[in-house]
């Protein structure tokens, strides 16, 4: 109920965007909200970092974009195989022989820890751990982004070094299972040490957007936020 944009938070996504190619970072249940309120016309691909419903949601509404072809053009979808697992189970309407019309339409790309090329952008893949879960984080040129990440082994962060801009998540202060609390997330940022960092997959038990204190290189992320590289 904030009057403060910054405190309207919907599910965690970002749009990569690069010489006219549009990447997104997971599809959550809020997307065709996000993709309106950012006119977005163009989706090249989707990378999924892990199966859970607030990161896939948001899939069966992929579908505008598939249309906005003519013909339809599936939209190229990037995961590790327990999620593109998740994702034919939740949406097997996609992928059943028998389809009607205006159903959803995916291309599903199996992706492990290597690095690969989307769109003609290099992707280095990272692997974090959600409690006991293993997590994709992407590396894309100098921009990092994680999300439900509780820790990340030592070779997994040497992936990190280097980075401009890294975006990790902070669910709120006080210690949880299986997310990185604000304390967590600032001890990772001054390790791995970028130029620039925005804490993401915040909880309403952050509080207020204003009230939050951080180093003058960390910022809280927002719905609508833009970040240059």
């Amino acid at each position: 109920m904030s009057k403060d944009p910054r405190d309207e938070r919907t599910r965690s996504s970002v749009l990569v965007g690069s010489e006219g190619r549009h990447i997104l970072i997971d599809s959550g249940p809020d997307l065709r909200q996000q993709m309106l309120r950012e006119k977005v016309r163009h989706l090249d691909a989707v990378l999924l970092t892990h199966e859970h419903m607030d990161h896939i949601a948001g899939m069966d509404d992929l579908r505008s974009f598939s249309f906005a072809h003519e013909p339809p053009q599936p939209i190229s979808i990037y995961g590790d195989p327990p999620t593109l697992t998740a994702v034919r189970r939740v949406f097997a309407y996609a992928f059943s022989g028998s389809k009607y019309p205006g159903i959803p339409q995916f291309d599903l790309h199996t992706i492990g820890r290597e690095p690969f090329q989307v769109e003609g952008l290099n992707v280095i893949p990272l692997e974090v751990m959600h409690h006991h879960m293993p997590v994709l984080g992407f590396r894309i040129g100098g921009l990092t982004y994680i999300t439900d990440a509780k820790s990340i082994a030592p070779a997994e962060k040497e992936k990190i070094r280097g980075s401009e801009v890294l975006v990790v998540n902070a669910l709120r202060k006080k210690a949880h299972i299986s997310h990185f609390n604000l304390e967590e997330a600032l001890a990772l940022i001054e390790e791995l040490a970028p130029d620039r960092a925005y804490l993401t997959h915040i909880s309403h038990l952050m509080g207020l957007h204003a009230s939050v204190i951080l180093p003058p290189n960390v910022h809280l992320a927002f719905d609508g936020l833009k970040v240059q590289l």
